[in-house]
């Protein structure tokens, strides 16, 4: 079987976010084993796996990429959307747009700490796009 879908996300502020409750949410039932991926349709957001349960990671990833990848630097050339933008595609292309995680017993299977991330690099972002596939 496979199935697929696509839906979206709320607008979040830029940041690091855990979705995976609205991630869940969105899907259809999920087979007793298989895999699911998930690909983000966009180019200045990311999707990842990581630490769920403290808030202070999340505060630390943005700190960490705006430290990496800052605004304004001189030497962009692709500026037309404002300084967030192209800071916002690098961002994205170290994190990545798709995961792929097992499905045991009709659930996503994730570590005990762990949660998927939307990761928004956009000063003013809007809804973001997801596309789900189930394998099973």
């Amino acid at each position: 079987m496979v199935a697929q879908s696509t839906f979206r996300l709320a607008a979040r502020p830029r940041g690091f976010h855990v979705v995976t409750a609205e991630i869940t949410r969105h899907l259809p039932t999920l087979p007793r084993t298989g895999l699911l991926h998930l690909f983000i349709q966009h180019t200045s957001a990311a999707i990842t796996v990581n630490e769920a349960a403290d808030p202070d990671v999340l505060a630390d990833f943005e700190s960490i990429f705006n430290k990496l990848v800052p605004e304004n630097m001189p030497f962009l050339i692709h500026t037309l959307e404002g300084p967030d933008d192209m800071p916002a595609h690098i961002k994205a292309a170290m994190i990545g747009n798709a995961i792929t995680l097992p499905i045991t017993e009709g659930r996503i299977n994730l570590g005990t700490w762990q949660g998927i991330y939307l990761c928004e690099f956009r000063n003013r972002a809007s809804e973001r796009s997801l596309v789900a596939t189930v394998y099973g």
